[in-house]
């Protein structure tokens, strides 16, 4: 395969297209939740996924796996964690049968704004993908999002 090789071409076009309709979600959900819940989508995914905890086994998460999870680095998860705990809306404490571990639950406070931001963060993506949808390059790749079913749970 060379440089020009047309498989090559098609693939980087498949990427870019998945790359600007990422982009395009991402940025219209953002304005949406700063203007009416002052959230980042960054900070609105730490809250949906630490909400999803739960006292069974392997109910809480470790910071590494908050920080997969969110699709972070573990340094820009403790910043965010932080940032959200200083606003009331997360807390901290210690594992009870490891020391050294530290969890991150969501207070009574985060769990509201999350059910107010929640409507708004499914209608921006609702909005985004309905004008994505009318670009030819998106179309495709709206569709396939809109074919994901979400995983089964336990």
């Amino acid at each position: 395969m060379t440089a020009t090789d047309p498989a090559l071409t098609a693939l980087a076009q498949g990427w870019c297209a998945l790359s600007l309709l990422h982009g395009r979600i991402e940025a219209h959900i953002e304005r949406a939740l700063q203007a009416k819940h002052r959230l980042s989508v960054r900070e609105y995914s730490l809250l949906d996924v630490l909400s999803r905890q739960h006292d069974g086994d392997g109910g809480h998460l470790q910071m590494k796996q908050v920080a997969d999870a969110v699709v972070l680095s573990q340094s820009a998860t403790t910043r965010l964690v932080t940032r959200l705990e200083d606003r009331g809306l997360l807390e901290r404490y210690l594992c009870p049968t490891d020391r050294r571990g530290i969890y991150t639950n969501v207070t009574d406070a985060g769990l509201k704004l999350l059910e107010e931001a929640r409507p708004t963060n499914d209608a921006a993506l609702r909005e985004a993908l309905d004008e994505a949808a009318k670009n030819p390059e998106l179309a495709p790749l709206v569709r396939a999002v809109e074919s994901l079913k979400a995983p089964a749970t336990a």
